[in-house]
């Protein structure tokens, strides 16, 4: 399924203060920091929990996977794959929080791309190396259910 817009109920999790939406026109500029039309795909895996796929992730990584919770009724995440945003000055500063998070809510695989960051990626892998799995532009992952 798809998310549609997930809420933002994080305290860390900013959104993209960079973001700018037209008002009446393309001259007239008002800030968008929320990119409410940010959404994920989520998939259920027979046996195993969700597989949480995200784009840019401008929502939050923790907003998403809580939300794929919420509205699954699912609560063991198998998988998360996509970009956390947690790249750039605004961001760092929320890696740790996102990293404890990340180990409550305990995915059984991490699968950081593009806008993560590598401060981020690897933070991922020196507390929760077993979980991290590397991808580059091209891979390809198959999941098996039970």
């Amino acid at each position: 399924m798809i998310t549609g817009e997930i809420p933002r109920v994080t305290k860390f999790e900013k959104g993209f203060p960079l973001q700018y939406k037209e008002e009446k026109n393309e001259f007239d500029l008002i800030p968008d920091p929320l990119v409410k039309d940010d959404q994920a795909l989520i998939m259920n895996l027979k046996g195993k929990g969700l597989i949480i796929l995200t784009g840019c992730g401008h929502a939050g990584i923790v907003n998403t996977i809580n939300y794929a919770k919420e509205v699954t009724g699912i609560k063991k995440i198998h998988s998360v794959i996509g970009g956390f945003h947690l790249s750039g000055q605004g961001y760092e500063e929320s890696i740790p929080l996102t990293i404890a998070e990340l180990k409550k809510l305990d995915p059984q695989y991490i699968i950081p791309c593009h806008c993560t960051g590598w401060k981020a990626a690897n933070e991922i892998i020196n507390t929760m190396q077993e979980k991290f799995i590397q991808t580059i532009v091209g891979s390809i992952f198959a999941f098996n259910s039970i």
